[in-house]
C-alpha cells in the first residue's frame, strides 16, 4: 500500500473514531497529501453518472457546463479554504460536539435524524446507480432500466439487482471505515480513467473534438437551468459539507488551513472533468440514436456501449465508493441518536433504508433537486457555528452557550434553523425556486435569525437575576 492511500486511510479512521468530543491533539496531526487523496477518492464517484446527463435533459449550454462549472467549484473550494478548514483548524472539534456545544445533546439528535436520512435517500440514488450496470450482463428485456421519468420500480427483477446491491454495499459497511476507505481509494483513480475513455470514445464516434459545439444544446431544447443556476448548484451541491460545516471532523486533523485547497482535487476532476464526461454519453445517445434528453438513458447501458465490461465494472463500483461511507455516516447519525443501539444495528438499519430508496429510481432521477434540499436543511446548521466563531464576542452573545448554561436543548437554535428551511421549502414547492439556490440565503437567515434570538436570551437571562 502506499503511503498516500496509508495515510488517507489513517485520516478517515481517526475522523470517525477518534478524539470525538475532545480537540485532537498535536501528534495526531497530518500533512496535506492525505486530504488531496480523500476528496478526490470521495467525489469522482457514482453521483457523476447522473449529475452529467441531468445537466443535458435540462439544457444547459457549453458556456454553463464548462465556465459556469468551473466558477462554482471555484467558490466550493474557496468556501472549503477560508471557511471550513479556517474553523476546524481553530477549534479541532468534530461537528457534532461542537454543535452540541452551542444547541446542547437533544438538539444535535434532532440534527442525527434529519442527517441520517438525508443520507440514506443519498445512498438509496447510489444503489440505483449501480443497479443499471447489472442489467447488459443479462439478455435485453430481462431487467427493465429505469429512465429520467420514472419513479417507481420498474419490476421484479430491478428490485432483486437493487436489494443485492444494496445488501452487499451494507455488508462492506458493516466492516468499518477501515474497508470502506480502501474500497473507495483503490477504485478513485481507476474510475477517473473510465470517465475520461468514455469521453474520448464519444469524442471518436462523434468525429470531432469540438466540446463548445457538442455541449451547445439542439435548437428547440428546452432550458431549465441558467448559468447562475449551474454556478449555484456546483457551488453548493455539497453545502452540507462546506457552509454546513460536516467536514470539520476531517479537517480538524489538518495541521494548517490550507488543506482546505485540497477540495479542489475533488471539485476538478469529480464535479468538473466528470461532469462533463458523463454529459458527452447522453449528448452521443441523443445524437446518434434518437434518445430523447428529456427521457435520458441508464449510465449502464451508455458506458457499456462506451468502453464495455470495464465500464459496468465502474459504474457499479462508483455506486459503491458514495453508497458505503454514506452508509457508514448514516448508521453512525443513527446510532448517535439510539442510546445502546450498536453500530452493526445503526449500520444494518441505515442499509435497509437506502435499500428501500434505491428500489425507486425517483431520488436518483432528481439528483439536481435533491442534493440542493440536502443542502438546504443542513446548511443552516453550519451557519450558526461560523456565527459562533467568528461574531459571537462582536455581536455580544455567549460562545457554546449550551455548554456554559448546562441546557440540552437551545430553542434559539432550533428557531433559527427551522424557520429559514420552512420557508425555503415553501419557496422550492410553490414557487418552483431552483433548489440549489435556497442554501446560501437560508444558512445567512439562519445565523441572523441565532444573533438576534441569543441577544434576547442574554437579555433575559440578565433581567431574571436582577
Amino acid at each position: 500500500m502506499s503511503d498516500l492511500m496509508h495515510d488517507v486511510e489513517e485520516l478517515e479512521h481517526d475522523a470517525g473514531s477518534e478524539y470525538e468530543r475532545q480537540r485532537v491533539p498535536q501528534k495526531a496531526l497530518k500533512g496535506p497529501s492525505a486530504f488531496w487523496g480523500m476528496y478526490a477518492g470521495e467525489h469522482t464517484a457514482g453521483t457523476e453518472f447522473m449529475i452529467g446527463p441531468l445537466f443535458v435533459k435540462w439544457g444547459a449550454d457549453a458556456f454553463g457546463l464548462i465556465v459556469g462549472l468551473f466558477l462554482g467549484n471555484l467558490l466550493a473550494v474557496l468556501t472549503w479554504r477560508y471557511l471550513t478548514a479556517t474553523i476546524a483548524c481553530e477549534q479541532r472539534l468534530t461537528l457534532y460536539y461542537k454543535l452540541e456545544k452551542i444547541a446542547g445533546g437533544l438538539l444535535v439528535k434532532l440534527y442525527n435524524l434529519a442527517n441520517g436520512l438525508l443520507f440514506c435517500f443519498l445512498a438509496g440514488s447510489m444503489i440505483t446507480v449501480s443497479a443499471t450496470a447489472v442489467g447488459p450482463f443479462f439478455p435485453p428485456g430481462t431487467i427493465e432500466m429505469p429512465t429520467f421519468q420514472s419513479t417507481m420500480p420498474t419490476g421484479p427483477a430491478w428490485v432483486i439487482s437493487c436489494i443485492a446491491i444494496g445488501v452487499a454495499m451494507t455488508l462492506v459497511a458493516l466492516k468499518g471505515y477501515g474497508v470502506v476507505a480502501q474500497v473507495g481509494h483503490y477504485a478513485a483513480p481507476w474510475m477517473f480513467l473510465v470517465f475520461v475513455a468514455c469521453a474520448l470514445v464519444t469524442l471518436g464516434r462523434l468525429h470531432t473534438a469540438d466540446l463548445w459545439a457538442l455541449l451547445t444544446p439542439a435548437e428547440g431544447t428546452p432550458r431549465t437551468i441558467s448559468f447562475v443556476g449551474i454556478v449555484f448548484f456546483a457551488w453548493f451541491c455539497n453545502a452540507a459539507m462546506h457552509i454546513g460545516m460536516a467536514d470539520l471532523s476531517v479537517l480538524r486533523f489538518a495541521k494548517q488551513p490550507s488543506a482546505g485547497w485540497a477540495s479542489a482535487s475533488g471539485m476538478f476532476l469529480g464535479h468538473y472533468v466528470a461532469w462533463i464526461c458523463a454529459a458527452l454519453l447522453l449528448i452521443y445517445w441523443v445524437r446518434q440514436h434518437g434518445v430523447d434528453p428529456q427521457v435520458g438513458k441508464d449510465p449502464g447501458t451508455m458506458v457499456n456501449d462506451a468502453v464495455g465490461w470495464a465500464g459496468l465494472i465502474c459504474v457499479i463500483i462508483a455506486g459503491w465508493t458514495t453508497a458505503n461511507p454514506t452508509i457508514y455516516r448514516a448508521g453512525l447519525a443513527f446510532q448517535a441518536m439510539i442510546p445502546g443501539m450498536s453500530r452493526v444495528a445503526a449500520t444494518m438499519l441505515a442499509g435497509g433504508l437506502c435499500i428501500a430508496a434505491g428500489i425507486f429510481p425517483a431520488f436518483a432521477m432528481n439528483l439536481l433537486d435533491f442534493v440542493g434540499i440536502y443542502g438546504t436543511i443542513l446548511a443552516p446548521v453550519g451557519a450558526i457555528i461560523v456565527v459562533d466563531h467568528f461574531f459571537a464576542d462582536a455581536v455580544g452573545i455567549p460562545r457554546d452557550p449550551a455548554e456554559r448554561s448546562g441546557s440540552a436543548f437551545n430553542v434559539s437554535v432550533l428557531i433559527a434553523w427551522l424557520v429559514p428551511v420552512a420557508v425555503a421549502m415553501w419557496l422550492y414547492k410553490t414557487q418552483g425556486v431552483f433548489a440549489s439556490y435556497l442554501p446560501l440565503p437560508c444558512a445567512i437567515a439562519c445565523g441572523l435569525i441565532y444573533i438576534v434570538l441569543s441577544k434576547m436570551a442574554a437579555r433575559d437571562a440578565i433581567a431574571v437575576r436582577a
